[in-house]
């Protein structure tokens, strides 16, 4: 599968990728609809939105759903994958989408975050963490908890960096690499300045997939998903996170689409799964009960462990940054924090792409044969 050339998918800005999203399904020949935010816009004056494009069935009993930029930062590369697959389609480089069956392209969940190379909503949530029960007490995280005061520093110095290391070491040895890791990644609902905050309401993006769903995927009877994000795995290689229930019938379709070696029994960067609390994954489920859904969280390498320095720098340029301005430091680490999770490099670039397309293709023909 010979992928487009990595230059016309990827964008260098939200408004970029959005025109360039918007595009394809425009020379596709598809129905698209825009979902703008009431309130935020891009720094040109633009709207900021989740523009959806519909492929193949709109009306057939199954339906793909595939999302890019539920971390905005992260969002050029989905974009990519999403602007290549409509346009090899349109081109016939891969088989058209089999009768019957749907797709529809969720571009930028997360449009605040893409637009202003963040990870975060618009209220520093983390939104693949706010799909819990807001009405219900929040679940707890006092690893994080006790880790909160040391992982953002008031200054981003060699110095402080020290001082970090030293109270995630003290933690890991005191707990093991598996409760630090699920400390850090897992979730946290009480410090809104913090790392994978996943805020104390529904965000507007949340509330949008329900919409989206209703709007988009009424017709459906089975539904596949994939949520493309970044950051763990092997450099430039595809890492899925499939969270249906061990052993489920759901969880068997996966491993058929996508084979059994890549979705079961997976360890991100070599340890064990945190307990993710609030996945968009489990609130899509929800709202589509009591249809069936096979899906994956499909993540592409970058630093592995090396992204938490990353995180960590997202929220420092967030909350810190503004306080000290030095407009040639922090132009260095938007750059540092923007390559962290999409790479510029061609060979990073061009491997996503290979792997994404095949993945897609993949999803389509297992749920054509569900």
């Amino acid at each position: 599968m010979m992928p487009p050339d990595y230059w016309d998918c990827f964008a260098g800005s939200y408004v970029g990728a959005r025109a360039n999203f918007r595009n394809a399904a425009r020379q596709a020949g598809v129905e698209w609809q825009s979902y703008a935010h009431p309130v935020e816009l891009a720094a040109d004056g633009s709207a900021l939105s989740i523009d959806v494009a519909h492929l193949g069935d709109v009306r057939g009993a199954r339906q793909l759903l595939v999302i890019s930029g539920t971390h905005g930062l992260e969002g050029a590369a989905g974009s990519a994958l999403q602007v290549a697959w409509m346009r090899s389609l349109r081109e016939g480089a891969i088989a058209p989408i089999p009768p019957g069956v749907g797709v529809l392209l969720v571009h930028s969940f997360n449009p605040y975050g893409h637009e202003h190379g963040t990870r975060g909503t618009e209220n520093n949530v983390d939104l693949n963490r706010n799909f819990v029960d807001h009405q219900a007490p929040y679940p707890d995280n006092p690893g994080y908890a006790a880790l909160h005061a040391a992982l953002i520093p008031e200054q981003w110095t060699q110095a402080a960096f020290a001082a970090i290391e030293d109270a995630t070491r003290e933690f890991e040895q005191s707990h093991g690499a598996d409760a630090l890791y699920n400390a850090l990644t897992s979730g946290q609902y009480d410090h809104p300045d913090g790392l994978v905050y996943g805020g104390r309401a529904r965000e507007w993006s949340n509330r949008m997939l329900e919409r989206i769903v209703r709007d988009k995927l009424g017709s459906a009877e089975q539904v596949g998903f994939i949520d493309w994000h970044t950051g763990i795995g092997a450099y430039g290689e595809p890492f899925f996170l499939c969270f249906h229930p061990s052993g489920s019938a759901p969880e068997r379709l996966a491993a058929d689409w996508w084979g059994r070696e890549r979705v079961l029994g997976q360890r991100p960067n070599g340890l064990a799964r945190p307990d993710y609390q609030g996945l968009v994954f489990h609130g899509l489920q929800a709202l589509l009960e009591p249809r069936p859904m096979v899906g994956a969280v499909v993540e592409f390498g970058t630093r592995g462990l090396g992204t938490r320095y990353a995180l960590r720098l997202d929220q420092w340029l967030r909350h810190r940054a503004r306080q000290q301005p030095n407009l040639e430091r922090d132009a260095q680490l938007r750059a540092d924090l923007a390559d962290a999770f999409v790479p510029l490099s061609s060979v990073w670039r061009n491997s996503v792409l290979r792997h994404g397309m095949q993945i897609t293709q993949q999803a389509v023909l297992g749920l054509s044969a569900w």
